[in-house]
């Protein structure tokens, strides 16, 4: 008889490891039945009731209870106080999570075969904390001192335990995302807004980009593993590899930086299909051009988009593109809420946005000192657009080279960079940078400090004739 055991290790992974992939897959047949529940209590009953049973076999029964602490917290901020539900729902979400970090250290535990609910936990904090504060938002009676996104996803009155329970758990993206607003959840949960079976344009069958989502899912799964077989993180740390030239060391670490990336490449695809085909990813009608015909557009569920971060020109777009509703969650929960009304935003909103990304991945010194790398990559980056947009149009090849050069820069600095995020501790990142002589870092710093000194006018702009005042 084939045990758990003999599967786990065909297949080279841990057991616990096995349970969460198994849960995992079910997501998407769970998430399909969903599409035949009827009425709107029994569709809350469903999606809480599947969420819990899918993190109880993915990790355990006391991962429901470790969850439904920040659930019950958040809930009782809104009931007794509406006006700073968001700070308090906040501050303990992220408090608990951190403890729980602490307590589980989940690197650890990934990096050896394990694996525990605190990932759960991470997108369950992002939830909570972004309810309450959509809740808190709805007593605001100014319109124009909303954001577009806090007027879209504000909350009139609260709703029903249940429903945030079924919000919360929401048919097994309690497992590894993606996060989404209460708001959405309850019109698709009472056929409201995109989902009005009277509306004129009915949402689309889900199934080929459900299949075609799960096809990719796979696929990037295939290439992880070929990836990671052919070129380990291990080597990194051998003595065989600090004996190698700078050229090698470098383009290694790339080649183990892009590597690691189709594990949440397969991840977050199969989330894709399991959120696609219950209809929840459905996210309206688009026409690429006037004259084309309407065409569905599912990006509710999309939580990365492949070519554009492997292939992108700057790299202040890849938060644009990579971990999607986590960097939505970051721009409107914590960098937005920064900046001072009738100010321009700046690196500290931005570096503080990173650090908490940071606390949010977990404590490991290396998840900070990647974060904070970030925050200068894009900081370098903003700095070569300003460049690149200082070129005449009439300068074919430096107009052509510019994309090129900024697509050379995001490989180099992100994958180099991102080493402290895959090797976690302090000593082994440090290790890894000074074996690149820290060029990861140091490059976006002399772009950043250069900027400061280089003002070059935009195209067409004559820098001798002023503006009068």
């Amino acid at each position: 008889m084939i045990t758990m055991r003999d599967v786990a290790g065909a297949l080279g992974i841990g057991i616990p490891v096995l349970w969460f992939l198994m849960a995992f897959m079910a997501s998407i047949p769970v998430s399909w039945l969903r599409r035949f529940v009827r009425g709107v209590t029994a569709r809350h009953l469903y999606a809480a009731a599947s969420g819990a049973l899918l993190s109880h076999c993915a990790f355990g029964y006391e991962s429901n209870l470790y969850l439904m602490v920040p659930i019950c917290v958040s809930y009782g901020a809104m009931v007794v106080s509406r006006r700073m539900c968001g700070v308090i729902s906040a501050v303990f979400a992220f408090g608990f999570l951190i403890y729980c970090h602490v307590m589980f250290m989940s690197g650890d535990a990934w990096k050896s075969g394990g694996i525990d609910h605190t990932g759960s936990m991470m997108v369950l904090t992002l939830k909570v904390t972004s309810a309450a504060f959509n809740y808190q938002d709805g007593l605001i009676k100014d319109e124009e001192s909303l954001r577009e996104a806090q007027k879209k996803s504000r909350l009139g009155k609260l709703p029903s335990f249940l429903a945030y329970l079924g919000y919360c758990f929401n048919c097994g993206t309690i497992l590894v995302g993606p996060v989404f607003e209460l708001r959405d959840y309850m019109d698709w949960t009472e056929d409201k807004g995109l989902w009005d079976p009277q509306a004129e344009n009915q949402p689309p069958s889900p199934y080929a980009a459900a299949f075609l989502a799960a096809v990719k899912a796979f696929v990037c799964m295939g290439i992880y593993m070929y990836m990671t077989g052919t070129y380990p993180l291990s080597f990194l740390t051998t003595p065989e590899y600090m004996k190698r030239e700078f050229g090698f060391r470098v383009w290694y670490q790339i080649l183990c930086g892009f590597g690691a990336r189709w594990k949440y490449y397969f991840i977050w695809s199969l989330s894709e299909a399991a959120v696609m085909i219950s209809g929840f990813g459905f996210s309206g009608w688009v026409k690429p051009t006037p004259s084309d015909e309407p065409k569905a557009k599912f990006s509710r569920a999309e939580n990365v988009d492949i070519l554009n971060v492997e292939l992108a020109t700057s790299a202040a777009e890849i938060p644009k593109y990579w971990n999607i509703h986590v960097s939505v969650w970051l721009r409107h929960y914590v960098y937005e809420r920064l900046v001072v009304k009738g100010k321009r935003p700046g690196f500290w909103q931005l570096l503080a946005t990173q650090v908490v990304s940071a606390i949010w991945h977990g404590l490991y010194a290396g998840y900070l000192l990647f974060f904070v790398n970030s925050a200068l990559m894009i900081a370098g980056a903003r700095v070569i657009f300003k460049w690149q947009r200082s070129i005449p149009k009439s300068n074919f090849l430096a107009v052509n080279l510019g994309p090129l050069f900024g697509f050379v820069y995001t490989v180099f600095v992100l994958n180099l960079t991102v080493m402290g995020f895959l090797v976690l501790y302090f000593d082994d990142t440090i290790t890894v940078y000074k074996t690149v002589y820290y060029s990861g870092t140091l490059l976006p710093v002399v772009i950043i400090l250069l900027g400061e000194f280089i003002k070059l006018p935009r195209a067409g702009q004559n820098p001798s004739v002023k503006k009068e005042s």
